[in-house]
């Protein structure tokens, strides 16, 4: 495990405090309960600015604080623990890691200090499908006089129904499937021919379904190189399997002490049901998992800190997440036994959002794939 600096360790305690205290799972029910149809408070996401959160990664001749993933990766993690919604992950780490990976001078000034100030929500609009599948891209950018024409469909796109501005994958050339010809562009969500519909997802968040129908962009909208975005979008999304790794770590850490708390507490046949031996096993092997995962986790956003080859580990923490926050939201549920089972209890919550989590941006499968390919199995 990463040994925290005082910095870090003073800004993940600053996290601790305010995510308890301003943002406690109460307030992810009352978001849930409100039937607002927002994925987010607003005035939440301000205060997150206002505090710097939203340039924690962002440099600092863009107004950001240029502290690190690690730092971001502990905020994430405060906020994974008490369910706490924000565009946090899809625009302070992933928008803004693709604008710092290939944006312009142009480009990082006109949108990095909005980024840092918690002034916008910024998103990437990635996948097609039910599946994370990058590759198989089937939004078409076709040139037009100086600039493209966006014709396609995005689904699931994280905060898509509250963004300013939308990163898109396009193809420019070669095949659905093909890592070549995709093409990055920066779109601002209100341009003609973009249309969003409002998913409300099972962990009272939001996402949203965006179509282009023939959306115009200047030749100035390409985020990095024609037909060359996968030099973007790969890193790019090594930043978001980190970071999303990184929030389900803290949610699962949250549902173990919550139910360590209620193991020492809870009698049964006159003699609290943490002594049963059975149950003592299944929360050692909980509590020696997500250690694992710390480490997995720790390691891949200290790997984007000093520039080395992220890829591998950041798979491989996203695949360890997916694995630990089943399993546990599964235990939480079952050692809680009744009161697991209703709505009064936060449980359900936990295991909501584990499952939303588990599929956002590839599940285990897709990123035990990922990491024996490159790792040369």
């Amino acid at each position: 495990m990463a040994v925290l600096t005082e910095e870090q360790t003073m800004l993940r305690d600053a996290a601790k405090g305010w995510t308890s205290e301003s943002a406690p799972v109460g307030a992810l029910r009352k978001l849930r309960d409100g039937n607002s149809g927002q994925s987010f408070d607003p005035a939440a996401w301000a205060e997150m600015g206002e505090m710097g959160w939203a340039g924690v990664i962002v440099p600092e001749a863009y107004d950001g604080s240029a502290f690190g993933y690690l730092g971001l990766g502990l905020i994430l993690e405060e906020t994974g623990r008490t369910l706490a919604a924000s565009p946090l992950l899809s625009t302070a780490m992933i928008a803004a890691s693709a604008l710092q990976l290939a944006g312009s001078d142009a480009q990082k000034q006109a949108w990095l200090p909005r980024i840092a100030s918690g002034e916008i929500v910024a998103t990437l609009a990635v996948d097609e499908g039910s599946h994370h599948a990058p590759a198989r891209t089937a939004l078409t950018a076709t040139h037009s006089g100086a600039g493209f024409v966006l014709n396609g469909t995005k689904t699931f796109v994280l905060d898509g129904d509250a963004a300013d501005l939308l990163i898109v994958v396009a193809r420019t050339g070669g095949a659905q499937g093909q890592t070549n010809g995709l093409t990055l562009f920066l779109v601002p969500a209100d341009a003609p021919g973009v249309n969003r519909t409002h998913l409300a997802l099972i962990d009272s968040r939001g996402a949203a379904q965006i179509a282009f129908d023939g959306v115009e962009v200047a030749a100035d909208a390409v985020l990095g190189e024609v037909d060359k975005g996968w030099a973007v979008l790969e890193p790019t999304l090594d930043r978001a399997y980190a970071g999303l790794a990184a929030e389900m770590l803290g949610s699962a850490s949250a549902a173990f002490d919550i139910t360590l708390d209620y193991l020492k507490t809870r009698t049964q046949f006159g003699q609290v049901i943490g002594s049963f031996q059975a149950l003592q096993h299944r929360a050692a092997k909980w509590f020696t998992d997500l250690e694992t995962t710390r480490s997995c986790v720790e390691a891949a956003l200290e790997a984007l800190d000093t520039g080395s080859d992220s890829r591998a580990l950041a798979s491989l923490a996203k695949a360890k997440a997916s694995e630990l926050v089943h399993l546990a939201s599964n235990e939480m549920v079952q050692m809680h036994g009744g009161i697991g089972m209703t709505d009064a209890h936060d449980a359900g919550l936990y295991m909501k959002r584990a499952r939303v989590t588990e599929a956002l941006f590839g599940g285990a499968s897709f990123h035990r794939d990922r990491y024996a390919r490159l790792m040369g199995f």
